[in-house]
């Protein structure tokens, strides 16, 4: 995914949603609980749990919030009764949605997500129904300093197992199989860059633009209704987001 602007417009809106700060803290918390619970307390030999916490800390989340966490997913304050479901659906106009999200209580999140996507001109589909149209690639994005040259960059993200390198305006977008992710994130970590992003996500294969103003806030309101639930963890989707776009 090549000079994917929409991915950092993404990013960027849901930043919005991440200064409320209790809210974003409370989502980590619970993915924090469930990494330790599937693969033990140990970032060293978990993965999962390491990226989160690198994600957890990229927003500022406190090192007491984390460690809080880490105790509650090992059992030591508490069982996390989590579990993890993925949606599938359609938004205004057939935009493809994935949410995925961390529950104790299957039937109120199914009913909460259903009712984003009826509320604002989606409809909730079946499992598959929109999957295929995504790939599933390890993204990192390292945003554009004065001290990182470029080419040498590129170089580094392609020795190291990338598959896909682009420069945008305002950071550099490195894109991995998921096999790879890992082996190209500590590479070019241990050669000093610092992510801003560094994640297992899903990329439309294609993109679709939406250009009836009520789709185009309908839209915005779904993904601000997911995303305002404590319950959804991650929304991912094929529209193509305008660059200007401020509703």
């Amino acid at each position: 995914m090549a000079g994917h602007s929409k991915w950092a417009n993404i990013k960027n809106r849901k930043g919005k949603q991440d200064s409320k700060r209790a809210q974003i803290f409370t989502k980590y918390a619970r993915a924090i609980a469930v990494s330790v619970r599937e693969g033990g307390p140990d970032p060293a030999f978990n993965s999962a749990l390491a990226a989160m916490i690198d994600k957890a800390k990229s927003h500022n989340m406190p090192n007491d919030n984390i460690e809080r966490a880490i105790k509650k997913g090992a059992g030591e304050l508490g069982d996390a009764n989590f579990e993890e479901i993925t949606y599938e659906g359609y938004g205004p106009s057939g935009i493809a949605v994935i949410v995925k999200c961390l529950t104790d209580n299957r039937n109120r999140t199914a009913a909460d997500v259903r009712y984003a996507f009826d509320k604002f001109g989606g409809n909730l589909g079946s499992t598959g129904c929109v999957s295929w149209m995504f790939d599933r690639k390890g993204l990192l994005i390292i945003e554009k300093v004065d001290s990182i040259d470029e080419e040498q960059l590129m170089l580094e993200a392609i020795d190291a197992g990338a598959e896909d390198f682009s420069a945008e305006e305002e950071y550099y977008e490195i894109i991995t199989d998921t096999e790879e992710f890992e082996k190209v994130k500590n590479t070019l970590k241990e050669s000093g860059y610092i992510f801003s992003t560094a994640e297992i996500t899903y990329l439309p294969q294609n993109e679709i633009k939406l250009t009836d103003e009520k789709d185009l806030k309908n839209m915005v309101k779904m993904i601000d209704t997911l995303e305002d639930n404590d319950d959804v963890q991650e929304i991912y989707h094929n529209w193509d987001m305008p660059e200007d776009l401020d509703i």
